[in-house]
């Protein structure tokens, strides 16, 4: 699983039938120390999540597993919203 920020959003007027009803969201990711990394992925939302959102991206086959993303060409799957993240004590973000 990979930390990223929601940043945009997609919008595919055109898609495969199995992606109609799914909102394409464009994460960037974040390293550990909370910073922007210019890496970017389009996922799948299966939780709900908004702009300025900090979640939990699932990548390759493991992005199939939510009840959103089963059966369905999908590559990357934001499958949570991230409250708190803590590292050796210390909390690094805090929603």
């Amino acid at each position: 699983m990979t930390l990223g920020k929601v940043v945009g959003t997609v919008v595919a007027t055109r898609k495969d039938e199995k992606l109609i009803g799914n909102r394409l969201m464009i994460v960037q990711e974040v390293d550990l120390d909370n910073e922007l990394i210019r890496q970017y992925t389009v996922a799948v939302d299966s939780v709900g999540a908004g702009i300025g959102e900090i979640v939990l991206t699932a990548g390759g086959s493991s992005a199939r597993y939510t009840e959103a993303t089963k059966g369905k060409p999908v590559d990357a799957a934001i499958v949570a919203i991230v409250d708190t993240v803590e590292i050796n004590g210390e909390i690094i973000y805090q929603k």
